[in-house]
């Protein structure tokens, strides 16, 4: 049979320990929900958003793409992946190996003029738009 008055000053006891292990110096304070501070855009953030609020995101892909194209960069990333799924076997490549292997040779071949160009759009575009 079970010791109702044991059992109810065991739980007391088991609330005081849970209660003093809350407000230990050793464990954070629990952040209040009401209490949440903003967090704090960073400026990259914020020019990131007015890009995308304003369209000009989107314009600047389009521009990138087109750029890419005419000065061959987007051929150039095909052969590559056509070249590396022959060398590994066509079933044994997925797009993250393709991905993974191509990325480092693409950003570094994308030309200075078609990043320059983007680079100016960018900064006209920070101009005409308060942050």
């Amino acid at each position: 049979a079970a010791r109702p008055n044991r059992d109810l000053k065991e739980r007391k006891g088991d609330d005081i320990a849970h209660r003093a292990m809350r407000a230990s110096i050793n464990r954070p304070p629990t952040p209040d929900p009401d209490e949440e501070p903003e967090k704090e855009l960073t400026l990259q953030e914020m020019i990131n958003i007015k890009l995308i609020e304003s369209g000009e995101k989107e314009k600047l892909m389009e521009l990138l793409r087109e750029r890419l194209i005419e000065c061959g960069w987007r051929d150039e990333m095909k052969a590559l992946c056509r070249a590396y799924a022959r060398k590994k076997g066509r079933n044994n490549v997925t797009v993250d190996d393709l991905v993974h292997v191509i990325t480092p040779k693409g950003r570094a071949s994308v030309p200075d003029s078609v990043k320059a160009e983007l680079l100016q759009r960018i900064r006209s575009f920070l101009i005409s738009v308060p942050l």
